[in-house]
């Protein structure tokens, strides 16, 4: 008889939690409090209690070759950043390929995940759910908890001394959607992540001035790299990774600084990092560093306290008129359907083995999906731990005792506090290659490019230096998919086909490239004839 497995919510983490469910041969049922899938990306106008909010013009991070579940490719024409409206649609697309919606039930809150009394023997769950004022309760014998953690906005009002003099209007930026309503005003942008620089470049194009304060500084990338190629194209290969393992870390974070003041020097526009040297996850955003350099934001040190219509920052500089204060900084998580000690934070830590599975239970049969921010896309990660959670689950993978899993959670935070530092908002961080690999050697899916190399050398090259995206895990072991080779083979033309919407006639002269390295073969042959018949003569 299948497994019954509960899942938790209908966005990302949730549909390819079901789609992982039905391919291990477990039997699903998933509960989606509101009445449609998507989770975050699924924007609406309004804000809902317990339901992650975005703001109209949210466009990914990371591209669509690059964030596509393993063995389904987005439609060669998407655009290579989509926007929120875009990449539900391929979410719908992957749901109904699939046939998923049928093991959801919408508009049903889960109340409650209580262990059994036998659970340490059966393992089993009693989740206690409601729908139209009515209460049910189920038994399963696992979970998946897939809720996501953008939901309880953090605003830490009591770090903004005079905050309740302020006489303007403040919010977190969940609350925020448009830029409309903004217009001629001066607003005060607290926080440096993405949300941050995407609302105040917005808002920059209405209000009078914005203003976007920040402790600690940040690291500002463009989504366009190399050759105009998305940039976690060029990024995220397995050369580079290992080249990130490998080097001194002085080196390595000499070398994204060089790399990363190319484009402008952060020190000049009052971005560079406070400890630069830290691999601190930097903002994605094409347009931030012209709206400063023409004045439309102006970056400010730490707020030191608020006045009635005023704020005075750590330097003593102090910016008057202050009509809005949006407060971007960031989420905290929590799950209040669970048994309080199941996910435990301690220490800025959070209790959770390869950041999934809580070490102490006595059977593994509950698992906390996407509670991760990787330097990459989360389609991919979140899809490989469904991989391993379902065949854990399955009884096809184990997991060790909890005494290792304890040493592994302790020894991976201190890894992460070395790298990203001890801010609150890098609790979750962790590297993207390195985690991806570490959960595709759970589940046997990892490639091994030494054997790749003798049986398909020209495949083992494109997965050494090229992307190292999903589909590389669809190569080898459970789960394997015979697409996979031609979808890495053909990513390219997937990149292009967006762009390429205005006919060229083919070029008639040679490419640029090409007549360097003719006329430096040719130099080469005349330097070789010159010293040839120069020794004849002197012999």
């Amino acid at each position: 008889m299948a497994k019954k497995v509960v899942v938790i919510g209908a966005g990302v983490s949730g549909l390819i939690s079901l789609k992982c469910c039905v391919d291990e041969g477990l039997e699903p049922t998933c509960f989606e409090r509101t009445e449609d899938i998507g989770g975050l990306w699924r924007f609406k106008e309004d804000v809902e209690d317990g339901r992650a909010s975005i703001y109209h013009s949210v466009i990914t991070n990371t591209s669509k070759e690059m964030s596509c579940f393993s063995d389904f490719p987005m439609p060669e024409d998407f655009p290579n950043f989509l926007h929120n409206s875009k990449l539900l649609e391929y979410f719908r697309i992957f749901a109904k390929k699939f046939d998923l919606l049928k093991y959801i039930q919408f508009q049903t809150t889960v109340l409650s995940v209580k262990k059994r009394p036998d659970f340490s023997s059966s393992g089993q769950w009693e989740v206690v759910t409601q729908r139209n004022g009515k209460e049910k309760s189920d038994v399963f014998d696992a979970v998946m908890v897939c809720s996501g953690h953008h939901i309880i906005p953090n605003i830490p009002l009591d770090s903004f001394p005079g905050i309740e003099k302020f006489k303007g209007q403040y919010f977190h930026s969940r609350q925020y959607k448009h830029p409309s309503g903004f217009e001629g005003k001066r607003i005060l942008v607290i926080g440096i992540g993405n949300s941050a620089s995407d609302i105040a470049v917005e808002l920059s194009k209405k209000a009078a001035q914005v203003f976007i304060s920040t402790r600690h500084g940040s690291w500002v990338m463009s989504r366009i790299s190399e050759g105009g190629y998305p940039w976690d194209m060029v990024y995220h290969t397995r050369f580079s990774s290992m080249l990130r393992n490998v080097l001194p870390r002085t080196i390595i974070k000499w070398m994204m600084e060089q790399q990363l003041n190319q484009w402008f020097n952060h020190e000049n526009y009052g971005l560079e990092p406070q400890n630069k040297y830290l691999m601190k996850e930097p903002i994605l955003n094409d347009d931030l560093p012209s709206r400063i350099l023409y004045g439309a934001i102006k970056v400010k040190p730490r707020v030191k306290e608020l006045k009635e219509t005023a704020a005075i920052f750590e330097d003593d500089t102090v910016e008057e008129n202050i009509d809005v204060i949006v407060f971007a900084t960031g989420y905290t998580f929590s799950f209040p359907f669970l048994e309080d000690p199941l996910v435990k934070v301690e220490n800025n830590m959070v209790l959770l083995y390869k950041c999934i599975f809580p070490p102490q239970l006595e059977k593994s049969t509950l698992a906390c999906m996407g509670l991760i921010q990787p330097l990459g896309s989360i389609f991919p990660t979140v899809e490989l731990q469904a991989r391993w959670v379902t065949r854990v689950f399955k009884g096809l993978c184990s997991l060790p005792s909890e005494n290792t899993m304890m040493t592994d959670i302790i020894n991976r935070n201190e890894k992460r506090i070395d790298l990203f530092g001890k801010s609150q908002s890098q609790i979750l961080q962790t590297n993207y290659v390195d985690y991806l690999d570490e959960l595709a050697l759970e589940i046997g899916a990892k490639p091994d490019i030494t054997s790749f190399l003798f049986n398909d050398p020209k495949l083992a090259v494109k997965l050494y230096f090229g992307p190292c995206n999903s589909y590389q895990y669809r190569l080898v072991g459970p789960g394997k998919w015979e697409g996979a080779r031609n979808a890495i083979f053909t990513q390219k033309q997937r990149i292009l086909k967006p762009l390429k919407t205005r006919a060229l006639k083919p070029s008639s002269t040679f490419p640029s490239s090409f007549l360097l390295k003719i006329l430096g073969l040719f130099v080469i042959v005349v330097a070789f004839c010159f010293n040839f018949s120069g020794s004849n003569l002197s012999a």
